[in-house]
């Protein structure tokens, strides 16, 4: 499932704020439009236990 609303992908660089939108493009400086929403959370995530497993490797 996407979200419909996106944000600019260059709003860091040519923008003050995050410039939000429905289009595929930045209606500001034309730049592509990305997905906003983080992806979804799955309970029954299968590789959640390795990538747990290699945040607490990295910590140490």
């Amino acid at each position: 499932m996407r979200a419909d609303l996106r944000v600019c992908s260059d709003w860091e660089s040519n923008h003050d704020r995050p410039v939000y939108t429905l289009a595929e493009s930045c209606p500001d400086c034309g730049a592509e439009a990305v997905n906003s929403a983080p992806a979804p959370y799955n309970p029954d995530d299968p590789y959640g236990e390795y990538r747990r497993a290699l945040k607490r490797r990295s910590r140490e």
